[in-house]
């Protein structure tokens, strides 16, 4: 019998808010029926198993995270638009840690492929790159570069890397002007570096 009030839509958000409070790694079946009061068996009306939970949050926490991205970046371009964008990502990181790690989660092509949060968040990242005007193979390498950056900053403070009494807030805002500056002065290409690429594809 399907437990009364359960839908799989609540069980995503519980367990998306679970994530966020013991980390996206704990989420269970069972925690989540511990939430509602339930047996473990009453969840399988909604969803096939722990990987489908999984996936759903993931699904669930990319909407969020392209929510966020795109408040910060509407009617903002350039420079502006990127300051925006990486303020909303460490945000979204340091107060939504499990929903952020979510979004980390390898989910299946086919799921992928019918995410709309998923695609928004590269549609956002790669409309908020126009704005610095850079050419293929060159966007595709910054947007890399941002995202690189940007995880492993955010993700480092939220786990209480930083031991530096520097303050936190002010070097993330210098790494921010730098990675501007970067884009605004993109270095030429070498031929030499892309033929090198080229073999490592070969091989």
């Amino acid at each position: 019998m399907v437990r009364a009030g359960l839908t799989a839509a609540r069980l995503t958000e519980a367990a998306a808010d679970l994530a966020d409070e013991v980390g996206f790694d704990a989420v269970t079946v069972s925690a989540v029926a511990r939430r509602f009061g339930v047996a473990d068996a009453s969840l399988y009306s909604h969803v096939r198993n722990r990987e489908d939970l999984l996936t759903r949050v993931a699904v669930r926490a990319a909407t969020d995270f392209a929510d966020a991205i795109a408040a910060a970046v509407a009617g903002r371009s350039g420079r502006e638009a990127l300051v925006a964008f990486a303020d909303a990502y460490r945000t979204f990181v340091l107060t939504h840690p499990g929903r952020y790690a979510a979004t980390q989660f390898r989910v299946d092509p086919a799921v992928l492929a019918g995410s709309a949060g998923h695609q928004r968040l590269i549609d956002l990242t790669y409309a908020m790159m126009r704005g610095f005007a850079l050419p293929e193979p060159d966007r595709t390498d910054a947007v890399r570069l941002l995202r690189s950056s940007f995880h492993g900053f955010a993700v480092l403070e939220a786990a209480g890397g930083f031991g530096h009494p520097r303050d936190v807030t002010a070097s993330w805002r210098r790494a921010v002007t730098g990675l501007a500056h970067l884009l605004e002065n993109w270095p030429a290409r070498d031929t030499d570096d892309e033929r090198d690429g080229e073999r490592e594809e070969d091989r």
